[in-house]
């Protein structure tokens, strides 16, 4: 299959779409701390998907790994342990921003790093600074970059004009801005070095291009067997990080029923969270219920699973791209935010903020959704 930019973007946005909503399961957990629901939710996006996927679509995918050179896989290790750490301070900053400014804040990091430093250091940047097309590239990155700093300042006009109580009221109880945006700057660079964990990779991509041709699979395929190396050494500094805090904390009963705070937790729901307890659930030792605690494991899991798709479709989208690919980061950064914001909106983070925030909201929504057209007809043009 040869290069098809416009089908891309499209893979992109519906990537982007499952990276919005991952957090979502995350509220409804009952009286989980962080750690423990974050733990499960990585063990689900970062191992288990990532190899039934790739198993079930690469016919010989040990194969595939065991022919890889070893750099090769090492580096995606590396690059996807230092994403690890940008991942697990990710998650605090939507804890301490909300997922509208939480994803435009840490995001905007992350794209700027994650699309230039890799054609950077390959040298790529001047060939695309010389032709139209990727002359177009870098003007939607640019339009990409406005538009996150406009939705950065809606987030600063929310945080002074949204009270405290109602923030809480919203599952944003541990809201911070200040806090947040550190974590978030921090976030999004380190996030970044998973465009780097991709391009170390290409030699695998390479071996399971080969293979999948070889059985009349299609060429879509060929980065899954990357993102089973670069999201090991993700889930390996978030297991690290998860188990330090489980046995600080000693939470790691709340694994069987025990009680505990999830401070992503919806206040207004009433039954099985610390905030508005029901008196039934208080006696005793107040452990959960058997039915509540499934549910809890198969909402963290479910967190986990549609955090995995955003880079299953990433790597369909990246595969279609053409020449310069490394603006797929850029595409797939920018749509994830569109539905961060659509996302907050529906669940009325920016309900009560002033009409110049909601327009600075829709301003930048505008802009994000123009740079993927931007960017989407740059890589046309290099196609054609």
């Amino acid at each position: 299959m040869g290069p098809n930019p416009l089908l891309g973007v499209l893979y992109h946005w519906i990537g982007g779409l499952a990276s919005a909503s991952n957090f979502i399961p995350f509220r409804p957990i009952k009286r989980w701390s962080w750690e423990i629901y974050w733990i499960i939710q990585g063990f689900a996006a970062w191992i288990v998907a990532p190899l039934v996927l790739a198993f079930l679509l690469v016919p010989n995918l040990w194969a595939v790994l065991h022919a890889a050179p070893s750099t090769s896989l090492w580096h995606a290790i590396i690059w996807g342990g230092f994403w690890g750490i940008g991942g697990l301070t990710f998650g605090l900053s939507i804890r301490y921003l909300g997922i509208a400014l939480g994803y435009a804040i840490a995001l905007g990091f992350c794209t700027a790093f994650g699309t230039l430093m890799p054609p950077i250091f390959s040298g790529q940047i001047i060939a695309i600074s010389h032709q139209t097309g990727g002359q177009v590239i870098l003007a939607g990155v640019a339009v990409c970059m406005a538009a996150i700093a406009v939705n950065g300042l809606a987030g600063y006009s929310k945080e002074k004009e949204v009270p405290a109580e109602e923030k809480a009221a919203l599952g944003e109880r541990d809201y911070s801005f200040g806090k947040g945006l550190a974590v978030a700057i921090f976030a999004g660079i380190m996030s970044s070095c998973f465009a780097y964990g991709l391009a170390a990779g290409k030699d695998i991509a390479r071996i399971a291009l080969i293979d999948l041709r070889s059985h009349g699979r299609a060429d879509l395929w060929q980065n899954l067997p990357v993102l089973v190396v670069v999201l090991l050494g993700g889930f390996f500094t978030n297991f690290v990080w998860s188990a330090f805090l489980i046995l600080r904390n000693r939470s790691g009963t709340q694994f069987l029923g025990a009680p505990g705070t999830n401070p992503m937790g919806d206040s207004t729901t009433t039954g099985e969270t610390l905030m508005e307890a029901d008196p039934r659930e208080l006696a005793g030792d107040a452990r959960l219920r058997p039915r509540v605690l499934v549910v809890n494991y198969l909402l963290a899991s479910a967190a986990g699973v549609i955090w995995y798709f955003q880079f299953f479709f990433y790597s369909m989208g990246q595969t279609l791209m053409g020449k310069y690919d490394f603006s797929s980061w850029t595409l797939h950064m920018a749509s994830i935010i569109i539905f961060a914001t659509l996302w907050g909106i529906a669940l009325k983070e920016w309900h009560d903020t002033s009409r110049r925030t909601k327009l600075l909201v829709t301003c930048g929504l505008f802009l994000l959704i123009a740079s993927t057209v931007v960017v989407g007809y740059g890589n046309y043009l290099v196609a054609q």
